[in-house]
């Protein structure tokens, strides 16, 4: 094993043994060079004062080379917060920026220890950051049945995880808590497992409230104290869009500090919170008490980063970074989450009107860009097929009785004919 993975083995180590007996293999020997071009390349751009002819960028005029067809359309920014690479933590100033944000907005993180957030390509890639230092093949990886499919590709296919789901919901439509504890206890024999929390959830536009936080931070800890290892993942790619009374805040805030066998990680972004999908920007948080354990986590990151994606885009890091710190930002933020309430809420009226009662029912929502209906006369994707076909209208269907609507995409005033086609669809397929 390379030097420098011993060393950060031995920081893990010393921080906490049972974040150690988490890391898979590959997150036990990976590491990020120390010794190298990158290195190199650092030092010389602190001390190379005369010419720099290290790291693999063009240089012309004291700057960035660059092409005036690109730039005249980014002439807001400078070239040298656009061409160069950018590191492979991410642009400081952002990585600052954020945490100040999580912060603001999760209460519970206050006097919490937690690391720096990394910038990674999106959440898709910070959830593989964490199958890849985590997961080993047969290791358990529990959420629920109703789920991003991608979680099965991330975990199951990559990473060759046994997938654990329980039902998300219990008879009374609330967050099965208990369903998660019966799940986690089952992995007493294995001593490890890693849990995936996605609020709002996708698919549904669930978001637990306060009391069945409450049961998620317990059954979680109830896990610990019978000597399991977990590592808790809180997907938060929805977080922020909370349309009525549920959880305000990530769990990561209250799982962080709760117990020696619990790694927080919380996996972010700006994807869907500042609604810029095609930026790519996301984030990965550790939550540790030790400032050395936190450290060693990073500098594994860094080496997954450097090994996969080498780092992210640079000019998506700035454009976000610089919307982050513009004084319009709040006000435009709440004017877009207005119209987004609009929706959900008016999705809710319809659906509460008594109109379509007889052919579906639907899964609770409050919260972020979906919700799901639970057909009760024809299958899912039968009816999926018909409407793309017959009324150009598009959905997801999950499973024999699911079909998602993404009410995020559709304006306010074209939900009620939006529904009274997939209602008019199901007709359709009865013979009526």
């Amino acid at each position: 094993m390379n030097p420098l993975a011993e060393q950060l083995n031995e920081s893990v180590k010393s921080g906490n043994r049972h974040v150690y007996d988490m890391l898979s293999t590959l997150g036990k020997e990976i590491y990020f060079p120390k010794e190298g071009i990158l290195s190199q390349s650092a030092e010389a751009s602190a001390h190379a004062k005369k010419y720099n002819a290290t790291i693999g960028i063009a240089i012309e005029n004291g700057g960035p080379m660059h092409l005036a067809a690109i730039q005249d359309t980014l002439s807001a920014y400078k070239p040298q917060d656009l061409y160069p690479y950018a590191p492979p933590a991410g642009k400081p100033e952002l990585r600052s920026v954020w945490r100040d944000k999580m912060v603001q907005e999760n209460p519970s993180l206050t006097g919490k220890s937690f690391g720096q957030p990394i910038v990674t390509n999106a959440l898709t890639h910070g959830l593989s950051i964490v199958a890849d230092l985590f997961v080993e093949e047969g290791d358990v990886v529990i959420y629920p049945d109703k789920n991003w499919e991608n979680y099965e590709l991330t975990f199951g296919i990559r990473r060759h995880a046994d997938i654990v789901n329980f039902p998300l919901f219990t008879d009374d439509m609330t967050f099965n808590s208990a369903g998660l504890r019966e799940a986690l206890l089952a992995q007493k024999g294995k001593g490890k497992a890693v849990v995936i929390l996605n609020f709002p959830n996708n698919p549904t536009g669930y978001t637990p409230g306060a009391k069945e936080g409450g049961e998620i931070v317990a059954a979680i800890q109830a896990a610990a104290e019978e000597g399991i290892n977990v590592v808790v993942v809180t997907d938060d790619a929805y977080y922020g869009l909370f349309f009525e009374d549920s959880l305000k805040e990530s769990l990561f805030g209250k799982l962080a500090g709760l117990h020696p066998r619990i790694l927080p990680i919380k996996v972010d972004g700006a994807t869907k919170e500042e609604y810029v999908w095609g930026f790519r920007v996301g984030f990965i948080t550790y939550a540790a008490e030790d400032q050395a354990l936190l450290a060693a986590l990073e500098q594994k990151t860094l080496g997954i980063i450097r090994a996969t994606i080498s780092s992210g885009a640079h000019p998506s890091q700035t454009f976000v970074l610089h919307a982050l710190k513009s004084a319009e930002f709040d006000v435009q933020k709440e004017e877009k989450f207005q119209i987004m309430k609009g929706r959900a809420n008016k999705v809710k009226a319809l659906l509460d009107s008594g109109k379509y009662g007889d052919v579906w029912e639907y899964y609770p929502f409050n919260s972020g860009y979906f919700m799901c209906l639970k057909l009760k006369t024809v299958a899912a994707e039968a009816l999926r097929l018909h409407l793309i076909q017959q009324y150009g209208i598009g959905t997801i269907a999950l499973g024999d009785t699911d079909l998602r609507i993404a009410f995020s995409c559709i304006a306010e005033e074209n939900l009620e004919e939006l529904f009274d086609l997939i209602y008019q669809g199901v007709q359709d397929l009865q013979g009526k």
